[in-house]
């Protein structure tokens, strides 16, 4: 298997996180245009510009689109209906999706407005069809019309969705798909067919999808018609195409394209490699590239590859594909995953996007990516675009040379491309996607957002308001203007929180990152700092050897030391004042920071963390302090209260005393440090006991702080079981305990803390864990329902306290469901938390384990689905057993176990307040279409954190305040606005200012003022 190193000798990393003007500006100058060619190019694209009109006011499809645009509510509806509706199965949730859909807009608005009759008549359709299924009146009559009306509606709903699927789905069948191109509109065009869809989330999925790409090169192959060719998309070939994977999927996804090169090759038709996500760049290439390079394919020149012009590595992998010394057909794209870009790099801290944040910065990148495939010895080229700008540019640079081909998307842009093909010979290949239009809707909504964005070419055409002067805009000069900078709206993942600085984060998806972060974790030695006993737990394999951990406990007498060393420091520290102390928690996040590798390894070796959790529990701490540190500065500031003239009233936040944090062994960074910060912020000294399984890493958070400028004795640490816990907080002089952890050993605290008559009334804040349950319903996408399944209920084995512990899958998608999640928990890899591949590691001890097992072995006749675990070490296998209720779960299995139950369709209500019934109020997911199911949820779920079409973990600071109700806690949220307040104690402070005699606000008030 080649690297991608050893096929190209080129940095393709070096611009990936460059500075944005810095990768524009030779962009710029390789994209100018000379006076003379800018006016030649303006002068080609006017008269396409008036081309692509005069196609858009023809068809119907086109006018409907055109009026309802996709940056309108109306658009938004018939969009979020387009993409669920045909993969609903049970009549009942598809009428709720039309009512949701139907409710939301003005149909009325659009009434008579277009020049479309059969435009007109379908809107009349949308107002009649909200009338019959939308909200209202809802007086007998009405619901009886209503309910008589459904059907018809319903029918007409599927009717139209699937007249929308046929207009950008080539075929249901490859062989419908080529019929389609032999249709007089498509005379002088070739296509490139693809077996579009989600990307596999199991092993069956992927063998479907390589079945389905071979069966269309023989079909295509055995066509009379030539020049058609086929796109593959390598995530629909293989499940776990991620970076972490390399050494198992990048040769194993080798082998599979080279089969199907293999037989296009014998075929003698084209294939090309969809580019996708950018962190699956470098993989793509290192297949593409040892594909391309077999001794079997030489003399066949059919091998094809994408390139995303929005990447900052664009150019550079234009350079690569032509020093491969090989024939390659390059088509070249805007993008299609820019807006999942921009977010995944804000949520991962990283240090710039990989891609442009200005379109028209993109646009540059385009049109020097073309110059280069247009000069370039070994490219063929292909240019995808819609815009008239670009296509204009290129026939300028091509001048009479014919050796390229444009591209579009089957469904847009037919206009562009009539008068080029038909009149002046230029070819052009059509992009068509091939399959069942209930598998494609994903596709469909993606490629209608693009295309409907403000700031597509497309969308813009169809602006009346728009001049041609406007829309021929130099993108370069649009770049100059601004000197390359980054979209204002758009900040670096360090700044999208404002008021504090965001965390950063590693990028575990370069390769040689992730194998340099491996290596430094490896390098660390954790254990014997000087404790009083250190041994190797033979019960702690994981893999890779055994954790060596740390056993000492603190005695009642130091604990009682503690305190009084923390409740005498506790006057000077409070005294420093708010600021002083932010300072020292900023200080404290820079070196946490600073030490993220050692305290990374800390939690692998002590806590069993795979690398990405581990790096998510560092970054939180961090978080932690930067967020409380800004916000002790706004709650502790002094209010000044309203009252009579003549007094000054005042409300001040102080702190209470010495405080007690006890935190948990699965977050045993995080929380720990994030506990004693808000305590310490907040002027409070802190005596602090982490779990008896996890005492090393939180001894460096406690040295960590001591070296930010925290006295040693407003923050001392105390280790050891439960009884030096017992201990802590029975001691009288404590003035508040903080706590992570069981909901029985929280309710054991707070019974302590009202046996003593002589003790103060103090405060306990308490988060514990939860029967967390995810709702899905039928009008939810599968694949992602598979994979915030899978992250929810089996990252980090399980032991999150807001872990999904209970899937309640609606009866009509239940049995798809389950197959899916069957099939993706197949995949899952467990050993080694320090091996980057490692999905599932132990369980944190032997007690742990054997709970877990012993519950697995007696439901074992229940288990609907269980993986294989490795055989030394504490390792529970991740496993799905069904019940038969939602009632049949009232405690929390604090591991990778996962219930199912199911819910009938119309009784979410129901189904919720049956979840809300377990009195555990931590977390619960809903996957949903329906926005009035959304806001039921919002609604009823008397939990703390709700999530909604997303995974039910890793909450963010500042964004996801974490904390929950009844059983699950007592709040407030940790990471939120309300925490700080509960470390605190209030002083309201009334001031008669005329006690020395006179008012001297009112003696000196000016007798002109207004």
């Amino acid at each position: 298997m080649q690297d991608v190193a050893s096929i190209a000798p080129i940095s393709l990393n070096a611009a990936r996180r460059a500075a944005e003007p810095d990768v524009l500006k030779p962009l710029l100058a390789h994209a100018a245009l000379t006076s003379d060619s800018r006016q030649r190019v303006v002068g080609i694209a006017s008269g396409l510009i008036a081309d692509l009109r005069a196609a858009q006011n023809s068809g119907w499809v086109n006018q409907f689109l055109q009026e309802y645009r996709l940056n309108s509510s109306e658009g938004i509806a018939l969009l979020t209906l387009a993409e669920a509706f045909l993969r609903v199965p049970d009549p009942e949730t598809a009428d709720m999706l039309i009512s949701d859909k139907l409710g939301e807009a003005n149909w009325r608005a659009h009434t008579g407005k277009s020049s479309s009759s059969m435009v007109n008549s379908a809107t009349w359709g949308l107002v009649v069809g909200r009338a019959l299924v939308g909200e209202g009146s809802a007086g007998p009559l009405r619901r009886l019309i209503a309910r008589a009306g459904e059907p018809f509606v319903r029918q007409a709903v599927g009717a139209a969705m699937r007249m929308m699927g046929e207009v950008f789905v080539m075929g249901r069948t490859i062989d419908e798909a080529m019929k389609r191109m032999k249709k007089p509109e498509n005379r002088g065009f070739t296509a490139s067919f693809d077996m579009l869809g989600e990307a596999a989330r199991t092993q069956a999925d992927a063998e479907r999808y390589f079945r389905a790409y071979s069966d269309a090169i023989r079909r295509v192959g055995r066509s009379p018609d030539s020049g058609h060719s086929i796109s593959v998309k390598l995530s629909a070939l293989h499940a776990r195409y991620e970076v972490a994977q390399w050494d198992w999927c990048v040769p194993e996804l080798t082998d599979l394209l080279a089969q199907l090169a293999s037989e296009a090759a014998a075929q003698n038709i084209s294939l090309t490699v969809d580019a996708e996500e950018d962190d699956r760049l470098e993989m793509s290439l290192a297949i593409i590239g040892d594909v391309a390079r077999r001794p079997e394919l030489k003399g066949w020149n059919g091998m094809g590859m994408v390139i995303q012009a929005y990447n900052k590595r664009g150019r550079a992998v234009v350079q690569w594909a032509d020093e491969l010394d090989r024939p390659m057909n390059v088509r070249l794209v805007k993008g299609a995953y820019w807006d999942t870009e921009i977010k995944r790099t804000q949520v991962e801290g990283l240090s710039d996007y990989p891609l442009f944040t200005r379109k028209a910065a993109t646009d540059v990148s385009y049109l020097a990516c073309a110059r280069d495939m247009l000069a370039a010895k070994n490219i063929s080229p292909a240019f995808a675009s819609h815009n008239a700008l670009t296509v204009a540019t290129i026939l300028e640079w091509a001048g009479d040379s014919r050796d390229f081909e444009f591209q579009r998307l089957h469904g847009m842009g037919e206009g562009l491309y009539e008068r080029l093909v038909r009149e002046e010979g230029y070819r052009c290949r059509i992009y068509a996607p091939v399959g069942g239009h209930r598998d494609l809707l994903a596709y469909l909504v993606r490629r209608l957002l693009e295309n409907g964005a403000n700031t597509s070419f497309v969308h813009q055409l169809a602006d009346e308001d728009l001049s041609d002067e406007e829309l021929l805009a130099d993108p370069a000069e649009k770049i100059a203007e601004v000197g390359g900078t980054p979209h204002p709206s758009i900040p670096l993942p360090v700044d999208i929180f404002g008021q504090w600085r965001n965390s950063a984060g590693i990028d575990l998806t370069d390769r040689q990152t992730l194998a340099d972060t491996r290596a430094a974790i490896d390098a660390v030695a954790v254990g014997n700092r000087g404790t009083d006993a250190v041994h190797a737990d033979p019960d702690h394999a994981s893999g890779a050897g055994k954790r060596a951990i740390e056993a000492w406990n603190t005695s009642d007498s130091s604990v009682h030391d503690a305190v009084t060393r923390a409740q005498a420091a506790y006057p000077a520290w409070d005294a420093i004042g708010v600021e002083a102390r932010a300072r020292i928690l900023e200080r404290y996040a820079d070196l946490i920071e600073e030490h993220r590798i050692e305290l990374m390894a800390i939690c692998v070796k002590e806590a069993f963390k795979s690398i990405p959790d581990a790096l998510g529990e560092i970054r939180e701490a961090a978080d932690f302090c930067r967020y409380y540190a800004m916000q002790a500065r706004r709650v502790m500031t002094p209010h000044i209260l309203p009252g009579p003239t003549g007094e000054r009233n005042e409300l001040r936040l102080e702190g209470r005393g010495t405080w007690a944090t006890i935190a948990p062994w699965n977050f045993p960074f995080a929380i720990f440090t994030g506990q004693n910060a808000a305590a310490l912020v907040t002027g409070n000294t802190v005596v602090a006991k982490p779990a008896p399984q996890t005492p090393l890493v939180a001894k460096r958070s406690v040295e960590l702080a001591h070296e930010a400028g925290v006295p040693e004795d407003a923050l001392i640490l105390v280790t050891g079981a439960a009884e030096v816990g017992a201990e802590l907080t029975s001691d009288l002089r404590i003035a508040g305990v903080v706590f992570t952890g069981s909901t029985a050993t929280a309710k054991r605290i707070a019974s302590s803390l009202l046996v003593d008559e002589d003790r103060a009334i103090i405060p306990l804040i308490a988060e514990t864990g939860g029967v967390n349950a995810m709702i899905v319903d039928s009008t939810a996408l599968p694949e992602q329902v598979v994979a915030d399944v899978l992250t929810s209920a089996f990252r980090t084995a399980g032991q999150r306290c807001s872990a999904l512990r209970l899937l309640i899958l609606q009866e009509e998608v239940a049995d798809q469901m389950i197959e899916m999640i069957s099939g993706a928990m197949d995949l899952l890899t467990l050993g080694d938390p320090g091996d980057p591949s490692t999905d599932v590691g132990p369980v944190i001890d032997r007690d742990a384990y054997e709970r877990l097992m012993s519950y697995r072995e007696t439901a074992r006749p229940r288990w609907i689905k269980t993986v294989d675990a490795p055989d030394e070490g504490l390792f529970v296998p991740p496993t799905m057993i069904g019940l038969d209720a939602i009632e049949d779960l009232n405690r929390e299995w604090f591991g990778p176990v996962l219930h199912v139950a199911t819910w009938k369709a119309g009784t979410l209500a129901e189904t919720i307040e049956r979840v809300n019934a377990k009195r555990f109020g931590l977390t619960m997911g809903l996957h949903s279409r329906i926005a009035r199911s959304a806001e039921l949820a919002e609604r009823c779920a008397r939990v703390g954190n709700l999530y909604i079409n997303r995974s039910m973990i890793g909450a963010v600071v500042g964004s996801q305040p974490f904390g929950g109700e009844g059983l699950s806690g007592t709040g407030p949220k940790a990471g939120g606005p309300n925490y700080l307040p509960r470390f605190c104690g209030e002083r309201a402070i009334s001031v008669d200012t005329t006690s020395a005699g006179g008012n001297a606000t009112l003696l000196n008030l000016d007798e002109g003022a207004h």
